[in-house]
């Protein structure tokens, strides 16, 4: 098949992708790939920079658009920016720093037994990356998100797929970051985009693609990560789906600081009218002190807003309705028979006892995105923690405690469930850092070990290569040894960043 040229690979207008546009954004995607892996650190680094410095200088117009499809407010539009141009740099910062390459040298031992060869082992890049968009971060999770961050970082070409939600923003935002990858010497075809529900399960099927990042639905996210698994070459798909965030509150934390902790939740589950995939669905709370009519009050003033998209604004009210038909919860602040041609959403309490979460787990524990969340009385240690053991996997796990209770064992069983386990505080906003992990067991994501925030995201796009008793010439710069690139390598079990 005849590739399209190079400025076809990002789309003119907001349309599906045709099954031969697919096609050709993918192979150029391949061909790239062996190019984007030979680029020195110093070279990817310098894309991403050249693509965050682009997005910055174009803001104001992206912020406009953005706001225009998702309802979203200009202030967090702004910030969430930022956030994306900063990702792109902790990136560039990333793969400058060399520690990603995880490099380590074993030198041959014949003494050894059995007698040691010469190992050296290094990551490589897994090729070219299939990216899905988010619906409720138009940029900080989208076409120039962590994803492509990531994955541009340690020489993987990215195929985009947008999301529905904002088509017109990510045609815009898709062309300015090609714009400058090629401005910045980045190879032809490392960066294109595909739009459309049948474009996006072809680009999964595409045999080109080596991986997949997602965030979205827990059915979506299913139906592609099956796909990824069934293919003729399964391929890893790395999925951020749905999560609850349980929330416990022990006794003596609810007689201290009920206020407080009735604002500070009331002001985390319906930030963003509750789209945020950090929300607390769940909170443990110990019965009759006052904490439901706090948060009753507190929450009341807040007065909802528009949703993302129609098709999230109608899935809200019949979530909210479940939780309350079919699981039994008590509505203590708002309705369950929104309205929801408006395509807005108010906030939602519901309580329930722990008895009976554990009667209908299938149905009190599912995430209900939107600005809703469920109260849990307990009245013990063991109730509680076998509410905590029905909930599935989450992307957090929140404590608020005193200070001098013990709550070590407690802490560990929340560690068992979650990717990140806060300590007071609430789990909505997750910093972009190089110790940041934003995952957890199923149903939170796909695969535990990873990451979709933070330095350590660029892992999942790398597979691991040693070189046996390999000539100098064909090793990597990082395997060398003299260490031209100065990094930090494990060198016979020590880490140093000497010549060998």
């Amino acid at each position: 098949m005849t590739a399209l040229p190079t400025e076809s690979l990002i789309p003119a207008s907001p349309e599906d992708s045709a099954p031969e546009q697919v096609a050709a954004v993918v192979g150029a995607a391949v061909r790239a790939a062996r190019p984007a892996a030979a680029a020195s650190d110093a070279e990817r680094a310098a894309w991403l920079e050249a693509a965050a410095d682009a997005l910055d200088a174009a803001r104001d117009e992206l912020v406009a658009i953005a706001h225009r499809e998702s309802h979203l407010p200009l202030p967090r539009l702004a910030g969430e920016v930022a956030r994306t141009t900063g990702q792109l740099r902790l990136f560039a910062a990333v793969v400058r720093d060399g520690a990603y390459l995880e490099a380590v040298i074993d030198r041959a031992n014949r003494a050894a037994t059995p007698p040691q060869p010469d190992l050296r082992r290094v990551l490589r890049p897994i090729g070219p990356v299939a990216v899905f968009s988010a619906s409720n971060f138009p940029f900080a999770f989208s076409v120039a998100g962590g994803d492509t961050a990531s994955a541009l970082a340690v020489g993987c070409p990215v195929v985009v797929k947008g999301h529905s939600g904002h088509p017109e923003l990510s045609v815009r935002t898709a062309r300015i970051v090609a714009d400058a990858l090629a401005a910045a010497g980045a190879p032809e075809g490392i960066f294109g985009l595909v739009l459309g529900r049948d474009a996006g399960r072809a680009l999964v099927q595409a045999p080109g693609i080596k991986a997949v990042g997602f965030t979205g639905s827990l059915s979506g996210g299913r139906a592609l990560f099956d796909l990824a698994s069934t293919r003729p070459e399964p391929i890893p798909f790395y999925g951020e789906l749905g999560s609850i965030n349980p929330v416990v509150i022990t006794p003596a934390a609810a007689a201290a600081r009920t206020a407080e902790l009735a604002a500070g939740l009331a002001a985390s589950f319906t930030l963003g009218v509750g789209q945020f995939c950090t929300k607390p669905g769940l909170v443990l709370v110990p019965g009759r002190v006052g904490f439901e009519s706090a948060l009753a009050t507190e929450a009341s003033a807040h007065s909802g807003g528009p949703m993302l998209t129609a098709r999230i604004a109608e899935a809200f009210p019949e979530g909210v309705r479940r939780l309350v038909e079919e699981g039994g919860a008590e509505i203590i602040l708002g309705d369950a028979a929104q309205e929801a041609s408006a395509g807005s959403a108010r906030p939602v309490v519901l309580a329930v006892d722990a008895a009976r979460v554990l009667e209908r787990p299938g149905v009190l524990l599912e995430e209900c995105f939107g600005p809703v969340t469920l109260l849990v009385r307990y009245t013990g240690r063991d109730d509680r923690d076998a509410v905590l053991a029905a909930v599935g996997g989450s992307l957090t796990a929140t404590l608020h405690a005193e200070p001098g209770e013990d709550v070590t064992e407690l802490a560990g069983r929340l560690a068992e469930g979650a990717g990140r386990v806060l300590f007071g505080g609430w789990p909505t906003g997750v910093a972009v850092t190089w110790s940041q992990h934003h995952g957890g067991p199923w149903p939170a994501t796909t695969s535990a070990l990873h990451t979709s925030v933070g330095a350590t995201a660029a892992r999942r796009f790398q597979r691991p290569v040693t070189f046996q008793d390999a000539p100098r010439a064909v090793l990597p710069e990082a395997l060398r040894d003299e260490n031209p690139l100065g990094i930090q390598r494990r060198v016979d079990g020590v880490l140093t960043r000497e010549a060998v």
